[in-house]
């Protein structure tokens, strides 16, 4: 009688003779959810019949197994932090195959993150086995002007800025910070500026700034990316009516991930799309002391496609990314800025849109998660 071996003990059945020759083993890869995926090559001779099955098994904790009909076998389980190395056998009626030569070595991990999106500050501790960081932040956008006889300009977008494998202590916590939205201003005067967003202290997105009352000429630049970010884009500028009686500006757009947002328009210039995954500006007013679009907010799963530019006729700008679009504007009044980082809409004769909220968007682990675009999505 023939016998099996299975784990050490042999079975009826099993005949080394007829077993397959032993997989050769190829590369291991970490998952997102404490998982391995472990690459093999089929062995040429499957000895007296076909292979039915393939296990991978953990040859640091032998407890850790599965089975899979091709490669590659996803292994899980595993623990955050830890570090594994995996073979594999090949199993057909007369019992495994020898095992492969061990792989190469991984350390689990378990991916993740967090959004903050309202204004305020916050706590964020740090999971277990979470030693590195990406993040991106957004500052809020600057609310538009108001006139009282028409030309409020628009707010300017906010800066965008990201920061990869920023190192910190599981169970530490750090001080976040969302930048709000300038409000718009509701009296013949400039709309506020937009609040600065900041990780541990250090600020990686300034505001945009809030734009002026009517008569206004001179456009209102976005502030720039923080020295300290390894990346980002400019806020988008808001526009300005250029003649006393003349419609509202649109609101600059959040700044993208590699390039600047987009511009508002204002009488006789039109508004321009964003760039780098950035929002589009707002559109101007479409007649005589109508108030401008918001501009359109930047997402935060890094970098995609970019917003579009708000007609002139007082449409919102497009939202860049996975943002939110400007509000268009409600007759004299500017429409409201995108979330997140877009400038309001300058009032014609009365009030100035608000500036869309700030963010900040942390993923882990940062070595292997990367902004702009390298596995930042969900989750």
């Amino acid at each position: 009688m023939t016998l099996s071996r299975q784990a050490g003990i042999i079975l009826p059945g099993y005949n080394p003779l007829l077993v397959a020759n032993a997989p050769t083993i190829g590369t291991a890869t970490a998952g997102s959810s404490n998982c391995a995926s472990v690459a093999f090559t089929a062995p040429t001779c499957t000895g007296g019949s076909v292979i039915t099955t393939y296990t991978a098994f953990c040859t640091t904790t032998g407890t850790n197994t599965a089975t899979g009909a091709s490669s590659p076998i996803v292994v899980s389980g595993l623990t955050t932090g830890n570090s594994y190395t995996f073979k594999v056998v090949a199993t057909n009626i007369y019992g495994p195959s020898y095992p492969t030569a061990a792989s190469n070595s991984i350390t689990a991990f378990l991916a993740g993150s967090q959004s903050y999106t309202t204004a305020g500050t916050y706590s964020w501790v740090a999971p277990a086995g979470v030693t590195s960081v990406s993040l991106v932040a957004v500052g809020g956008g600057g609310g538009g002007g108001r006139s009282n006889s028409g030309g409020g300009s628009g707010g300017a977008g906010a800066s965008l800025g990201y920061k990869n494998n920023l190192s910190v202590t599981p169970g530490s916590s750090y001080t976040v910070v969302v930048g709000a939205g300038g409000n718009g201003a509701t009296t013949n005067a400039p709309g506020q500026s937009g609040g600065i967003s900041s990780f541990n202290g250090v600020t990686y997105a300034n505001g945009g700034t809030g734009g002026y009352g009517g008569c206004v000429r001179t456009d209102r630049a976005g502030a720039t990316v923080a020295p300290c970010a390894t990346g980002g884009g400019d806020g988008g500028i808001g526009g300005s009516g250029n003649f006393c009686a003349a419609a509202g500006g649109g609101g600059g757009a959040g700044g993208g991930y590699s390039g600047a947002g987009g511009r508002g328009g204002k009488n006789g210039t039109s508004a321009t799309a964003g760039s780098g995954g950035a929002g589009g500006g707002g559109g101007y007013g479409g007649g005589a002391t109508q108030g401008g679009g918001g501009g359109g907010g930047v997402g935060l799963f890094g970098q995609g496609s970019n917003g579009s530019a708000g007609a002139a006729n007082g449409s919102g700008g497009g939202a860049g990314s996975s943002g939110v679009a400007g509000s268009a504007r409600s007759g004299t009044a500017g429409g409201a800025g995108g979330a997140h980082g877009a400038g309001g809409g300058g009032g014609g004769t009365t009030n100035g849109g608000n500036g869309g909220v700030g963010a900040v968007r942390i993923v882990w682990p940062g070595n292997t998660r990367t902004f702009p675009s390298t596995c930042v999505g969900a989750p």
